[in-house]
């Protein structure tokens, strides 16, 4: 069966040059429900220069629903500065109505063991739970990231026993050396969300950085459809949310935002059934 409609996302950061309201109205357009908001967009912040009240009311007029904000940054870090972001973003998320709050692990090289970021899921859960907002963990691919494996983030998270869910992005998983094994011992219950881009750059994969990501494209060396082939074949009912993050889309009108969109689910749409 195709992948139905209502099970694709939006994630803020394909359109950068859109504030909130032409971006709900955007996805509303398409005949989409779901987004994801960042707070690393220009205005520094989750809803720019509008109040809670003004984006929930906009998600109710173009009949949006905020899947998640993305991200505390970086999660596994036992810091003030990170708790802090974290109660900040948690706020955000219950204020305006977004179902999950995304957390992605130190990505600049430093080690981070697993004992520690174990710990970290551990003290973060109670605050998730209190706020009554869903947790899921990124891992990212990249070489020097602290948690780049799906399958040891779903160890960690069984072993922390806290009830946050799996985030896969397609760009890290295909960043990750063994990715088909670590995709095949992931519990297909346990991811709450999957990240779609496309990469037609021809620099080695591990050189690859997020500027680098676009839609879903025919040359896409991430085999962004094949990974969504093998997870629908596994039972996967859940979402997924387009996040290209290339700085090219800055110059992206609503036109071209459009396009890309309809074409990447055109794309999905016609081969994976």
């Amino acid at each position: 069966m195709t992948i139905a409609l209502h099970r694709f996302c939006v994630n803020r950061k394909i359109a950068p040059a859109l504030d909130i309201p032409a971006f709900f109205k955007l996805v509303n357009r398409l005949g989409l429900n779901k987004v994801e908001l960042r707070n690393d967009m220009a205005s520094g912040k989750v809803t720019d220069d509008l109040s809670p009240e003004q984006v929930r009311e906009l998600a109710a007029r173009y009949e949006i629903e905020i899947v998640t904000i993305n991200a505390v940054y970086p999660f596994n870090q036992r810091t003030p500065a990170v708790r802090e972001l974290t109660e900040s973003l948690l706020k955000d998320a219950q204020a305006v109505g977004a179902a999950g709050l995304v957390l992605c692990p130190l990505n600049d090289g430093t080690p981070v063991g697993p004992a520690e970021t174990l710990a970290a899921l551990q003290d973060l859960a109670p605050r998730f739970a209190e706020y009554g907002i869903d947790g899921l963990v990124e891992p990212l691919g990249f070489p020097q990231s602290s948690l780049r494996s799906a399958a040891e983030a779903q160890t960690l998270i069984r072993d922390a026993s806290v009830p946050f869910k799996l985030l896969i992005d397609t760009f890290h998983h295909a960043l990750y050396p063994q990715a088909a094994q670590a995709l095949s011992q992931v519990d297909v219950s346990m991811i709450g969300l999957v990240h779609l881009s496309g990469v037609n750059d021809p620099r080695p994969l591990e050189t690859l950085t997020d500027d680098q990501r676009l839609m879903l494209m025919p040359d896409d060396r991430l085999k962004t459809v094949a990974q969504i082939k093998a997870l629908e074949a596994r039972g996967y009912q859940g979402i997924y949310a387009f996040e290209p993050f290339s700085s090219s889309m800055a110059s992206w009108r609503e036109a071209d935002i459009e396009r890309e969109i309809v074409n990447s689910i055109a794309r999905v749409q016609e081969h994976v059934a």
